[in-house]
C-alpha cells in the first residue's frame, strides 16, 4: 500500500501522505490533495517542491533548523485526525534534498485528546503500531512525559510523537532558579514520515539530563 521512491522511480509516496492528511475523513478534499502530493519524492529540491505545489506552499523567509535538516517549504492547510497541522518539508543539510516530512500541531493546541485523535486516524489507515514507546516524567526528561508510536511499512517509517509537560517542569520558572530544572518546556505533537534509511524504527533511548532542551 505504501511505497517511497527515489527520483528515478515511477512510484511516489502519494498514497502514504494522502492517507495521513485525509485521516480526519474529509474525503471531499481527496482529489485536490492527491493531485498536490503526486510525484513528490525523497531527494527532491526545495525549488522543485515550490514549483510543484505552487501557491499551496509557503516559502519561509528564514529556514527553520531541525538539527540534521532544515525546512523552508511548508504546507499549512492540512488536517490529521480532525486537527489542523502544518507540513514541514525537511531538507538534508548536506545534499539539500528532501529528507523527511514532519506534520506538526501548533504548540498551543497540543493536548492528550488531539494525540488520541491522531493515533485513531493513523490506526484506521495503517493498523496497530509496531512499537509503543514511552518516557516517564523525571529530572532527566525535564519532567516532560513522552509517548511514541511507530509504524513500519514497506519503504516507509511513520512515527507519531507526543510530548506533554507536568507541573514539575515549571518548578524552575516559578522559583526563578534554573538550577532546579528546565523552565518552560512546551508540549509537542508531531508525525514524522521517513524512509527506512532515515529512521531505524526503534524506540528512542532514554534522555540524559544534559540532553534536555536540545534541538529536535
Amino acid at each position: 500500500m505504501i511505497a517511497m521512491s527515489g527520483p528515478g522511480s515511477a512510484k511516489s509516496f502519494v498514497a502514504a501522505l494522502v492517507a495521513i492528511a485525509l485521516a480526519s475523513g474529509r474525503s471531499a478534499r481527496a482529489d485536490d490533495l492527491v493531485a498536490a502530493w503526486q510525484g513528490t519524492h525523497w531527494g527532491e529540491t526545495a525549488g522543485a517542491l515550490q514549483a510543484h505545489f505552487g501557491d499551496q506552499a509557503t516559502r519561509l523567509p528564514q529556514p527553520i533548523d531541525f538539527g540534521d535538516s532544515y525546512a523552508e517549504i511548508v504546507l499549512r492547510k492540512l488536517t490529521l485526525g480532525g486537527y489542523p497541522v502544518i507540513g514541514f518539508f525537511q531538507m538534508d543539510k548536506r545534499t539539500h534534498g528532501l529528507k523527511r516530512i514532519q506534520l506538526e500541531r501548533q504548540r498551543h493546541g497540543v493536548n492528550p485528546p488531539a494525540f488520541r485523535a491522531v493515533l485513531a486516524a493513523l490506526e484506521a489507515d495503517y493498523g496497530a503500531p509496531d512499537l509503543r514507546c514511552g518516557i516517564r516524567p523525571g529530572p532527566a526528561s525535564g519532567y516532560q512525559e513522552a509517548a511514541e508510536r511507530v509504524w513500519l511499512r514497506p519503504g516507509i517509517v511513520i512515527r507519531a510523537i507526543f510530548r506533554d509537560t507536568t507541573i514539575e517542569a515549571f518548578e524552575g520558572c516559578l522559583a526563578g532558579d534554573p538550577s532546579l530544572g528546565p523552565c518552560g518546556l512546551t508540549g509537542q505533537l508531531l508525525v514524522r514520515i521517513s524512509p527506512p534509511s532515515g529512521d531505524d524504527g526503534r524506540c528512542p533511548a532514554p534522555p540524559t539530563r544534559k540532553a534536555v532542551g536540545a534541538p529536535q
